[in-house]
């Protein structure tokens, strides 16, 4: 089984589409070919099933914690009761991201990423300490291509971008950490709750827009554009008033006084001098206003591209934004029963057409060389999973000689002596999962 680091476990075909694909190869019988639907049909809905009670459980051990929950409580959980289930919520979160093909994004990663910049030319900074619980998942690492404008014309420009983002934060208690009371009031989040985010289509570059505590600041060419050259247009001016400092006092008092003033402070500025500096200092409060109206012009292009960033992430939540806190929950299970399903459904299709036995790694390779060779799709295949799945998948095929007692349990999948997978025919494996059906409510 090789290990591709370019490659993802997760299959870009819907599962209907890929049991037509399965069809299409040609190698199951025309008898052989609605009997091979009716399977999958049964094996979708036995999962459907199986994963419906995964996500009840979710529920119930996320609900002290949902910020949209909006029925009563007639239960006060202890403290010890919290911890343990908050535990359940973080630990079933990956579960079900990992069953759906995502992959973690380290903490280190994140930090790397917030360091690039992004579409925004703009400084930004998160600080992952204000969290208690961070839990970053991704799926679909790809590239588009995209318009952005650059010095008055548009350029396409190639962005990496991840198709599935699924975020799992909660914000430390500003009891125990250094932080001000309304710090959390400035995020409108709070600390008792864990908030959950799914979002599609996401710059690998911007990908700190999906964090409420962002800060963004200029960036070193913004302080640049705005210091340098007020330092240039000053210096000249300095080195121009510096000589004749105490006459440009003078002239001030004079002009906001009057004459008697100047001849209190003893300055040393007779009124024909005032005079004659009167139109050096009109210059320089002239060049000083120009200064001015520069810098002015500056801070209002950084608060321009400030506006424009606060812009683009508010589109992103809004446009991108796929479901958040429970909903997150119920479209990550519907992500985990396809991928589980299409998983089995390629791992029962090649055991049952192969000619020859297959170990579980001659398994892997087949299935991901059968994805490039006939659709131009490369993964990287996750035997271990299906197989697991398959090998759970027990029940009793009946016959009407003996009675359902005196029949053993099988699964769906065993091995041989040689470690190679076997399955059983289309006709049995339907049997076996209709006895599961007939069995999952005995209330005898």
């Amino acid at each position: 089984m090789a290990v591709y680091q370019d490659r993802e476990a997760f299959i870009p075909y819907s599962r209907r589409d890929l049991i037509e694909l399965c069809i299409k190869d040609g190698k199951l019988a025309d008898a052989s070919l609605q009997k091979f639907r009716d399977f999958c049909s049964l094996l979708l809905a036995y999962y459907h099933f199986k994963l419906h009670r995964i996500l009840e459980i979710l529920k119930e051990n996320y609900a002290p914690f949902n910020p949209d929950f909006n029925s009563k409580n007639i239960v006060d959980y202890s403290c010890s009761q919290l911890t343990m289930m908050k535990s359940k919520v973080v630990e079933n979160f990956k579960e079900i991201l990992e069953q759906g093909n995502y992959y973690p994004i380290s903490q280190a990663s994140l930090k790397r990423a917030f360091q690039k910049k992004s579409l925004i030319q703009l400084k930004t900074n998160v600080n992952l300490d204000n969290f208690e619980e961070m839990i970053c998942y991704c799926r679909g690492d790809i590239y588009k291509r995209i318009k952005v404008k650059r010095f008055f014309r548009e350029i396409e420009k190639k962005i990496d971008v991840f198709e599935r983002v699924a975020l799992l934060i909660k914000f430390q208690n500003t009891k125990d950490i250094n932080s001000p009371e309304n710090f959390l009031e400035e995020y409108n989040s709070m600390p008792s709750k864990i908030y959950l985010y799914l979002y599609k289509n996401i710059p690998k570059d911007d990908i700190e827009f999906l964090f409420p505590n962002i800060k963004i600041s200029m960036t070193l060419k913004d302080r640049l554009m705005l210091i340098v050259p007020a330092i240039g247009a000053a210096v000249p001016i300095a080195l121009k008033i510096l000589p004749q400092l105490l006459l440009i006092i003078g002239v001030i008092i004079f002009l906001v006084f009057g004459p008697s003033y100047v001849e209190r402070l003893n300055l040393k500025a007779n009124q024909e001098d005032i005079k004659n500096m009167t139109g050096i200092l009109i210059a320089t409060l002239s060049l000083l206003l120009t200064l001015g109206g520069f810098c002015f012009k500056q801070y209002t292009q950084y608060k321009n591209k400030h506006i424009k960033f606060q812009k683009q992430v508010t589109e992103t939540l809004f446009f991108k934004n796929i479901a958040n806190n429970l909903g997150v929950f119920q479209s990550l299970v519907d992500d985990a029963e396809e991928e589980e399903c299409k998983e089995i459904i390629l791992v029962y299709y090649h055991l049952l057409t192969s000619n020859t036995p297959l170990t579980p790694k001659q398994l892997d390779n087949k299935i991901e060389a059968w994805m490039e060779q006939n659709f131009d799709t490369k993964i990287d295949f996750d035997i271990n999973g299906p197989l697991n799945n398959l090998a759970k998948i027990k029940g009793k095929i009946i016959s009407d000689v003996k009675s359902e007692e005196e029949i053993p349990e099988i699964s769906l999948l065993t091995y041989d002596k040689n470690g190679c997978c076997q399955v059983l025919s289309i006709d049995n494996a339907k049997k076996l999962i209709d006895h599961i059906w007939d069995n999952l409510f005995v209330y005898t």
